[in-house]
């Protein structure tokens, strides 16, 4: 029944999933100490709602238009079940802004598979990450994912790979000239340094343990039947597939070396996560089983609500 209702796109199905992401970002504010509601504020939080609205939108573009679901929307409603489920994923204004650029990079990337204006895609992609990196820096981890997906492709052409560094040198260039004029100094725009860290005591509650074994579990058990299905796959299909696995382990590397573990961090997880979780849903036959593991999604994270 559940697996029914949300396997075909409907608009009912969207409403259902910006009302649990509201529900999330609400609750990611009502958690902790804000500041005093100004009309400031409640502008700055509408746009920061806006845009976690246009990313759910985006990935489940970058879902149906590179045939990495079967155009359903469990991707969309996996995406706002695991903002419930670490409601603190929408909790940093920068790492929101952030995530919505890598996701656009992501687009670029996958769409690599046509083969069509590759210069123009490698370079929009290494801008978007570049851009990233300024509210956020570890996110220019996934700059790495360009060089991986070109090796996929076993690109040898060598200006292709030139290209997403010039990417990079754009922003850094365009980036230092802002910070010269407005702020009299190189490198002020940037958020150096780029500490890294392995204490994890952040994550010493029952709410965050429960959260992060439900969805690496859940993914890990996910990911061996997608990296399974992908034989299964056309062969232009194949590299944009394995894009999104590898994307899905360099998300994991950032939350594992952040220097700030406070759960905003595992956002970057959630949108390559959810389309490898959502293809699972697809491909199981036993239709208790796939009822079963939906329905354990949805449940877990209104359970934790509770705790």
């Amino acid at each position: 029944m559940l697996t029914s209702f949300f396997n075909k796109s409907k608009p009912t199905n969207f409403i259902i999933v910006l009302v649990i992401t509201f529900l999330a970002f609400v609750i990611a504010r009502t958690s902790y100490e804000y500041q005093e509601l100004t009309v400031n504020v409640l502008i700055k939080q509408v746009v920061l709602l806006l845009i976690l609205v246009a990313s759910i939108f985006l990935l489940n573009f970058i879902a149906s238009k590179n045939s990495l679901t079967h155009k359903s929307n469990f991707e969309v409603l996996l995406f706002s079940l695991f903002l419930l489920l670490i409601p603190q994923t929408t909790g940093s204004s920068s790492v929101i802004v952030s995530n919505l650029f890598v996701l656009v990079a992501l687009r670029r990337i996958v769409s690599l598979r046509s083969q069509k204006q590759i210069k123009n895609k490698l370079f929009d992609a290494a801008f978007w990450i570049g851009i990233a990196s300024l509210f956020y820096f570890w996110s220019i981890i996934f700059f790495v994912l360009i060089i991986l997906s070109l090796a996929l492709y076993a690109d040898n052409n060598l200006r292709h790979w030139i290209i997403p560094f010039l990417g990079i040198l754009a922003v850094f260039v365009t980036s230092v000239a802002y910070s010269i004029v407005w702020n009299d100094d190189f490198f002020s725009v940037f958020n150096l340094p780029p500490l890294v860290s392995y204490d994890y005591s952040g994550y010493n509650s029952v709410k965050y343990l429960v959260a992060i074994t439900v969805l690496l579990s859940f993914g890990i058990w996910s990911s061996f039947f997608y990296l399974q299905n992908i034989k299964k796959q056309k062969k232009v299909l194949r590299a944009s597939f394995k894009t999104v696995i590898l994307g899905a382990i360099l998300s994991f590397i950032v939350v594992v070396i952040v220097p700030n573990k406070n759960g905003s961090e595992f956002l970057f997880l959630l949108a390559p996560l959810s389309i490898v979780i959502a293809n699972y849903l697809e491909i199981i036959n036993e239709k208790w089983f796939k009822e079963v593991f939906l329905g354990l999604l949805i449940l877990v994270p209104f359970v934790l609500l509770l705790l």
